[in-house]
């Protein structure tokens, strides 16, 4: 599962700040959150334009037909199933087929049971709960050596109260792999930042990913 994520902006960090740099200019975007994406914010999405990958903005999540709640995340079987029985899953095999995309970011959040001794040592907020004697911890996943997290995801477009048009992304998530099954059994699909354009443009290439076990992650207390 992936439903927070990060666009931080350190220094360092240039693919993002170019990123950022570019939508600020075109659409007055700035990060909210101080750099945390959550459902229904809109954040940069990155789409094959002009034989370059070129960023837009987007809404995190798929309303859900008749509902409130949302679709933040797809799951890579039942976007295989979409392709495979198109009368059944017909919602994901339209965004699958033709409207792939970058969700870029330099991380992810998750959170678990720690201790007492790593709850004092995290900066952000830890949830108590009453069920369970040790707080939550957030836990921030990266890349290994890698500044930028690179996440396979799918637009769709939604009909405002109003009239107007708003396109929204999910994030496809696959089964974990060793680093991150102690955390979560899910993981988002990720992308190393030569296949972006592949992703969107090969539908072969896309097959592949599908199937494929998720790339490697490291973690730490988020602080």
């Amino acid at each position: 599962m992936c439903a927070r994520y990060t666009v931080f902006t350190e220094d360092e960090i240039i693919a993002m700040r170019a990123i950022i740099q570019k939508i600020s200019e075109k659409f007055g975007y700035e990060p909210s959150n101080e750099g945390e994406v959550r459902p229904t914010n809109v954040a940069p999405i990155l789409l094959f334009e002009e034989d370059v990958l070129a960023p837009t903005l987007a809404t995190f999540g798929f309303r859900k037909a008749n509902s409130k709640t949302l679709n933040i995340n797809a799951r890579t079987d039942t976007i295989i199933n979409a392709l495979d029985n198109p009368q059944k899953y017909s919602m994901w095999r339209e965004p699958i087929l033709t409207r792939r995309c970058v969700v870029p970011s330099t991380g992810f959040y998750e959170w678990t049971r720690g201790t007492e001794q790593e709850s004092q040592i995290s900066l952000f907020p830890i949830e108590s709960s009453p069920k369970k004697n040790n707080p939550q911890v957030k836990m921030l996943f990266r890349r290994p050596k890698e500044e930028m997290l690179y996440m396979a995801g799918m637009i769709s477009s939604f009909i405002e109260k109003d009239g107007s048009i708003k396109d929204s992304f999910v994030i496809l998530t696959t089964a974990a792999n060793s680093d991150r099954a102690p955390y979560h059994d899910r993981m988002p699909v990720i992308l190393e930042s030569d296949e972006c354009v592949s992703w969107i443009k090969s539908d072969k290439f896309m097959r592949s990913v599908l199937i494929r076990e998720g790339l490697e992650l490291q973690c730490k207390i988020a602080g």
